[in-house]
């Protein structure tokens, strides 16, 4: 298996994270992306979209943190996903808002401080609040986002930009229930971190 990674990109961190958790194996090649890499005809073979992350298995390629969330899930860690039609939905659902809110909202702030991304400052700290609020609300009534008994991907993939926030200049504080939930995940068994947490 080999993931073609950027250390600093979040979504490559889900996936670098969920890979810990399960203690899969993974050749990780790091893109330069600032250089290009992963526009060269090479990637763009394995991931047409030119992004990262990308997951080769065996002659399966993927790109998309959370469909190679889901995929893993599904193919090694199926307790990370139920697949009871409820919590599917549940976890549907948070996928969508980590490649929505969260890519909008507290990983757009990111990219435009760490950077120097144009972003409209007012506008995406605003949808990085109400995303952050969102969470904390949903984190007061579940210890987990998909209202499991254990964590699942669902956590996962929302996790790494909401942590982050902070580097784009967003306070945490305010977010006990945000806060409590960082520290669960952060003491699962295999739990890796990375630059900015």
């Amino acid at each position: 298996m080999r993931l073609y990674d950027f250390h600093l990109s979040g979504n490559c961190y889900k996936v670098r994270l969920f890979l810990s958790l399960i203690g899969q194996e993974a050749e990780q090649v790091e893109l330069n992306l600032r250089g290009g890499e992963q526009k060269t005809p090479e990637f763009l073979a394995i991931n047409p979209r030119g992004q990262v992350p990308a997951l080769e298995d065996g002659d399966f390629r993927i790109g998309d943190s959370q469909a190679i969330l889901v995929y893993l899930a599904a193919r090694y860690a199926p307790a990370w996903a139920p697949a009871d039609p409820l919590t599917q939905a549940r976890i549907a659902s948070w996928l969508s808002f980590a490649a929505n809110e969260m890519q909008n909202g507290p990983a757009m702030a990111r990219v435009g401080k760490l950077f120097g991304y144009p972003i409209d400052e007012a506008k995406v700290h605003a949808k990085a609040i109400q995303a952050l609020e969102l969470l904390d609300a949903q984190l007061a009534r579940h210890p987990w986002l998909a209202q499991t008994d254990a964590p699942s991907i669902a956590d996962l993939a929302v996790y790494p930009y909401a942590a982050l926030a902070g580097d784009g200049g967003l306070d945490l504080a305010p977010y006990t229930h945000l806060n409590a939930w960082f520290t669960r995940l952060q003491a699962l068994p295999g739990y890796i971190g990375m630059t900015g947490l």
